[in-house]
């Protein structure tokens, strides 16, 4: 029996593994089918969709030059039965459609952080790099004098509330 791509066989699982399934031909070729491949619905456990000894129909998806062979068992469902069904409503309801989304809001620039520096220059500032490097320095310098002031404590008085 020589394997088509694209064509759909039966075929008999041999092997079951975390990453997919063995399935043997009558032609004594094997192939594998992906967990991704195994069933239109997330699959956690493949041991819960196919077990060793099953027949499964499955189709081509490549063979390669060193004789690997990759199956799908979804695609060769129906095509009604190959897209993934939704989930059921809570109370066992069929869902119904889905509300528009609503766009995320521009963000809105902090007041004053200190990380606000502008990288990108403007472009048409013409100045060198020396003038960019001494421009950076003294906002740097500024930021870093504006926190060293805010964390220092007030002199005059000690934690205890005593004038020293």
């Amino acid at each position: 029996m020589r394997l088509e791509v694209g064509e759909i066989y039966e075929g008999k699982v041999t092997g079951i593994t975390k990453f997919g399934a063995f399935v043997s031909f009558e032609g004594g070729q094997t192939g594998m089918v992906h967990i991704s491949e195994i069933a239109p619905t997330f699959v956690n456990e493949i041991h819960d969709f196919v077990t060793e000894g099953q027949t499964v129909k499955v189709k081509v998806l490549t063979i390669n030059d060193d004789g690997k062979i990759s199956l799908s068992m979804k695609k060769a469902l129906p095509p009604e039965e190959q897209h993934r069904p939704r989930r059921p409503a809570p109370g066992g309801k069929k869902p119904g459609p889905r509300p528009p989304r609503q766009p995320r809001p521009e963000p809105q620039p902090g007041p004053g952080r200190p990380g606000d520096f502008e990288w990108q220059g403007r472009r048409n500032d013409s100045g060198s790099f020396e003038d960019m490097m001494s421009r950076f320095k003294q906002t740097s310098d500024e930021k870093m004098s504006d926190l060293k002031r805010g964390n220092e404590p007030r002199r005059g008085y000690s934690r205890r509330g005593q004038k020293q």
